[in-house]
């Protein structure tokens, strides 16, 4: 409860979530399309993230100017989908209000499978826009999980954001050719991490600790064990806190 510690893993196979979730006996995971997720066991669910779907047509739609308007068409019914979820969950505690929403999110995710499967039939149809509905029709139970359950999110934005940090970062870091920094960078964030849940500012604990190097010739504190956060007096607590803005 009072730490956070982050590992990292030289391979992106689904060992690694596989095993990370071994003993998960049923969840839901908000992911993209990867092919690893797809391995992790019937006990797992994949809602997967309307954005990348989205983003299929959005591809479509500044790849091909013939087909624009088709895509703009594709991208307009997904973004009414977002729009009629997000009406949904606003009136969650009115029942009736929530019935009427649900009922709108349904009908248009019905018609969104029949348009789809009628273009599918079509011979015509461009490389393009098959292999988008293709990609559509065989994800579609997991996309479709959010209608039965308005806790799962439609896209996994959020996730991402949170992840954003050490992915744009790991060349900088040099973790994306070296397993030591990359080693170093997890040890680093699992710091972190441990300092924000304490409501620690890293910066600040970071300064006081290099000065507390600094003053004993360049090593490490005698007693780095007082730097811990569990071990942080009252007024470090206080003089480090995570404030609005940065130091």
């Amino acid at each position: 409860a009072d730490t956070c510690a982050l590992l990292i893993d030289p391979t992106r196979s689904a060992k690694v979530p596989r095993e990370h979730l071994a003993d998960v006996a049923e969840e839901t995971l908000s992911v993209d399309r990867y092919s690893a997720y797809k391995a992790l066991g019937d006990n797992i669910k994949l809602a997967f993230c309307w954005s990348h779907i989205r983003r299929d047509f959005t591809r479509i739609r500044d790849g091909h100017p013939k087909l624009r308007d088709w895509a703009d068409g594709w991208i307009a019914r997904i973004n009414e989908l977002f729009g009629q979820n997000k009406k949904r969950i606003a009136v969650r505690t009115q029942l009736e209000a929530f019935q009427r929403e649900d009922e709108k999110l349904r009908a248009a995710v019905d018609d969104m499978a029949v348009l789809r499967d009628a273009e599918l039939a079509d011979s015509s149809l461009h490389d393009a826009q098959r292999k988008a509905l293709v990609s559509l029709a065989n994800h579609w139970d997991g996309a479709t999980l959010f209608v039965d359950d308005p806790e799962i999110p439609m896209d996994n934005n959020a996730a991402e954001r949170a992840l954003r940090g050490p992915v744009v970062g790991r060349k900088n870091y040099n973790g994306s050719g070296s397993i030591w920094s990359g080693m170093l960078t997890a040890i680093l964030f699992t710091l972190f991490q441990t300092l924000l849940k304490h409501a620690v500012d890293p910066k600040r604990f970071l300064l006081a600790y290099f000065e507390a190097c600094a003053e004993n010739g360049g090593e490490p504190p005698e007693n780095p064990e007082a730097f811990l956060p569990w071990n942080l007096t009252d007024e470090q607590k206080i003089a480090w806190r995570v404030s609005d803005k940065p130091p």
